[in-house]
């Protein structure tokens, strides 16, 4: 089976072909089907979002196709920057930019009260046009400094729960990231209840 991934990122690509590595899956990226137009992200929710590119994908390509929204959720911030994530500082990718102004939003704010989770919401629609949905998440707080040379995003000031705090995203292999990351839990998820 032929399953068109709704992004070019290859670092999700790749997460994405080891957790699902089904027998006779084959995954294709947007850079290897025909291009289509690319859907306006407007729902309120990662979920909405995460099916509006699926299933843009699946009716451009008629094939399977998968699609994520993640973003981090930041408690004292209300949940921002929520779906906006990608585009927090009004250009979209602008890593530099969201997280300057994530921490600059956060100037004064205790530890205990920097609480937040990277949410992945995870879109999956078969060839037939079935649709299923998770989400998955990591629990931790955001830090006061960017630390950390690998991932992207607001990985390096985010300190998840299960690193005591100690370490950030970017701190960490590629291997422990996946292992506890928003994404390999919503991915988790997924391949469960697509084996059954």
């Amino acid at each position: 089976m032929k399953v068109v991934i709704a992004t070019n990122n290859k670092h999700k690509v790749e997460e994405i072909e080891t957790a699902l590595d089904f027998p006779g899956w084959e995954f294709l990226t947007l850079s290897q089907v025909e291009s289509y137009p690319e859907p306006e992200e407007d729902a309120d929710t990662f979920v909405g979002n995460a099916l509006i590119k699926a299933r843009a994908a699946h009716e451009a390509t008629g094939m399977a196709a998968l699609a994520d929204d993640s973003g981090l959720v930041v408690d004292a911030l209300d949940g921002r920057p929520g779906v906006y994530s990608a585009r927090y500082a009004g250009t979209h990718g602008d890593d530099a930019a969201n997280n300057a102004k994530v921490l600059a939003e956060l100037e004064g704010v205790p530890d205990e009260q920097r609480t937040g989770r990277f949410v992945c919401a995870l879109a999956f629609i078969n060839e037939a046009g079935d649709e299923t949905t998770v989400e998955g998440t990591v629990e931790g707080r955001i830090g006061h400094e960017l630390r950390g040379s690998e991932g992207f995003g607001y990985d390096p000031m985010f300190m998840p729960e299960k690193f005591g705090f100690e370490r950030s995203l970017a701190e960490v292999s590629q291997d422990e990231k996946n292992a506890i990351s928003h994404r390999g839990n919503a991915l988790r998820i997924l391949r469960a209840k697509l084996a059954e």
